[in-house]
């Protein structure tokens, strides 16, 4: 039991750092495309940011995710763990060979989702169906994960795109010098995005490991030990400097030629949207908010710019991800079922 305990929390870990390359590194996309700074200063300021976030972003999200499986203790619940941790790893280095800005964040929940039915079926899944219809609705469960994610990525396309349109209004007479402005306030506005990335990206692994260690009866309660926390930071950022810059090309240049107020527009949009799912321990995909954000941008300033066919690349793997990863999840369970006993 403490094997497969220990075998899950080194996944964990290992996710945490594909994890770093697949979402982290999309913070830096826009910032270093629009040439606000040198790829190599971008991407260590949004690794040292993203590492802050983790390390003093709380634990909503880690508790939102930890509840989201309605197992009982014990060798069962570690190998559901084991099995979604294995498939959303998997996913992600798999959409990473391809470039593509997949959800890390989806990939796990859908291994989650997958792993726990094929162990208990429906009612391993803590759905949220039965409060949302309650006399007093209450978003909770998958339900609230599948909100936000629709929420988010609306949120982060509207949002760019009146950005865009507001930013072109108030600035119509400016003068080119205002470009140096507008740069100084990219990077800030990058260091933000990636405070809050870091936030709420580690917090998935960190309710993980909160599970795995309740489970195996190594903590009497569902919490996050400071060790996990700081392992999963230093991750994350090792991660973002290792492997985003597949990731970054196709955010950056394949869908729209970002400019640096594009840059700003987008990154004050994904920001807000990004800091509002982590207050509410909703955990969304900056991957795929920042990614409907450049697109929304693109759309304001002239939408014969804009490469679509990338855009449905991107889309179709966000439509795909949590289905694609609970059946990957279901099929890893019943491999490991058979590898550790029945």
């Amino acid at each position: 039991m403490l094997d497969v305990a220990a075998i899950t929390i080194l996944l964990a870990f290992a996710f945490t750092f594909t994890n770093g390359f697949q979402d982290a590194s999309s913070v830096a996309a826009t910032l270093v495309a629009s040439r606000s700074t040198t790829p190599k200063m971008g991407i260590v300021m949004v690794a040292g940011m993203s590492f802050l976030g983790a390390v003093l972003g709380g634990s909503a999200v880690a508790f939102t995710l930890s509840g989201l499986l309605t197992l009982d203790p014990g060798v069962q619940t570690l190998r559901v763990l084991l099995a979604a941790i294995l498939s959303a790893t998997l996913w992600n280095l798999a959409t990473w060979s391809y470039g593509l800005p997949s959800s890390s964040t989806h990939a796990l929940i859908g291994g989650l989702v997958g792993a726990g039915m094929a162990a208990a079926g429906m009612g391993s899944v803590y759905w949220g169906i039965e409060e949302l219809l309650a006399p007093q609705p209450e978003v909770v469960g998958m339900v609230k994960i599948l909100f936000f994610f629709v929420a988010s990525v609306f949120v982060g396309f509207v949002g760019s795109y009146l950005m865009r349109r507001t930013t072109a209004l108030l600035l119509r007479n400016a003068k080119k010098t205002v470009t140096w402005r507008i740069i100084g306030l990219n990077r800030i506005t990058a260091a933000l995005m990636a405070f809050f990335n870091g936030a709420n990206d580690s917090q998935k692994q960190l309710g993980i490991i909160a599970l795995v260690l309740f489970a195996a009866g190594e903590s009497a309660a569902v919490e996050v030990p400071l060790w996990a926390r700081l392992t999963c930071a230093v991750l994350l950022a090792l991660g973002t400097l290792g492997g985003g810059w597949r990731i970054m090309r196709t955010l950056g240049r394949r869908i729209f030629k970002i400019e640096p107020i594009h840059s700003f527009d987008s990154q004050v949009s994904s920001a807000a949207t990004i800091a509002l799912s982590t207050l509410a321990g909703a955990p969304v995909s900056s991957t795929h908010v920042i990614t409907t954000s450049v697109i929304g941008v693109g759309a304001a300033e002239n939408p014969q710019r804009v490469h679509w066919g990338v855009g449905k690349e991107i889309v179709g793997a966000m439509v795909v991800t949590i289905p694609g990863t609970a059946l990957s999840g279901a099929l890893v369970y019943f491999v490991i079922s058979l590898f550790t006993g029945a």
